[in-house]
């Protein structure tokens, strides 16, 4: 092999800097290092991630898998510069799904793609995963950075999360779901990470910007927007360690009308009283503004309802009481019902 001389090709030249990610990889080791919990072995820094499933205690697991993005969310926090809470929505959309099944997350792996990287915004993203995966009790132990450019326009990236929990074998979920269960409501953070496509084309035929007041209230529109999503994950898995949960619906695309079926059997449906809570108001600006009806509104947005767990009717007070201590806001929304399909009755408000 003959050596280049001066003016040679080189991999940097050619737009991907693997200084800059080894660079990245240190910048975000101690953020890495606060998620560590029981079963983690190593570090970040090997070719594959290693997690002991007997060193977490568990005897007999089944492990759940899921693996989601953040949509066209990205495009505001890209467009705004505002990515310190995107890593949140990665996590919370990987593992708010992973407790639906009765599990718990245990490790979380991401996939961060970019045109050219920059370490201080990088950093700033994964830091951000890192701070969702505490706020669950899930480790961060692996991830990948690909820097390609000429497949993203400069200051564009992608987000991809993977996470992995487990349950005891016989302890899954949906388990016992029967007429009568109380459908109890924990209430969302805002539009959390799905709808977007529609409501970007919302904000555009409002003739409005990122930097402009939000008109349902509060700071920024661009902030408003990029709440993160709400991670349900400690507060619930302690309502599923006390008894009587028998189902959880994640309310993402679809809304509650298409989320809530899913987890109920063959013969059973559900009523859903929608006059039980109070949206908040930037879901009342986009149906206004979008000229959206409900039906669309609850087909596409969760509209203040981010999970739904069904559970024992003798128990409902008990699990909203525990779930309330832990931050929630709980609302009764209806109960299970004989017969397939959604009863709906009110109106969103």
């Amino acid at each position: 092999m003959t050596t280049a001389g001066k003016g040679g090709m080189t991999y940097a030249g050619a737009g991907v800097d693997i200084d800059a990610g080894n660079a990245l990889v240190e910048r975000i080791k101690p953020a890495a290092k606060r998620t560590l919990r029981s079963g983690v072995v190593g570090g970040l820094g090997g070719f594959g991630a290693l997690f002991d499933l007997r060193a977490a205690g568990y005897r007999d697991p089944v492990l759940v898998a899921a693996t989601d993005g953040v949509g066209t969310k990205l495009r505001i926090a890209i467009d705004t510069g505002t990515v310190e809470g995107i890593g949140i929505d990665l996590v919370a959309m990987c593992v708010n799904d992973l407790i639906c099944q009765g599990a718990e997350p245990l490790f979380f792996l991401d996939y961060f793609a970019v045109g050219k990287l920059e370490t201080e915004s990088a950093a700033l993203v994964v830091e951000s995963i890192a701070r969702g995966c505490e706020q669950s009790g899930c480790a961060l132990i692996g991830g990948e950075t690909a820097e390609m450019p000429g497949m993203y326009a400069a200051g564009d990236f992608d987000l991809a999360g993977f996470a992995v929990g487990a349950f005891e074998r016989g302890s899954e979920l949906p388990a016992g779901v029967a007429a009568g269960d109380v459908l109890l409501g924990l209430e969302s953070s805002g539009v959390h990470s799905n709808g977007f496509s529609l409501v970007r084309r919302v904000v555009e035929r409002a003739g409005l910007g990122w930097g402009d007041p939000a008109p349902f209230g509060g700071g920024l529109l661009g902030a408003e927007l990029l709440r993160p999503t709400r991670l349900y994950v400690k507060p619930v898995l302690a309502a599923i360690r006390a008894g009587g949960v028998r189902a959880i619906a994640h309310i993402t695309g679809g809304g509650l009308v298409e989320n809530l079926p899913r987890v109920l059997p063959d013969g059973l449906g559900a009523r859903i009283d929608l006059d039980a809570w109070r949206p908040a108001p930037v879901f009342g600006w986009l149906a206004q503004s979008g000229e959206i009806a409900q039906a669309e509104m609850l087909k596409t947005f969760n509209c203040g309802i981010g999970m739904v767990l069904a559970v024992d009717a003798s128990r409902a007070e008990a699990l909203a009481h525990l779930l309330t201590e832990a931050g929630e806001q709980v609302r009764v929304i209806g109960e299970v019902t004989e017969g397939a399909g959604l009863s709906l009755s009110g109106r969103l408000r």
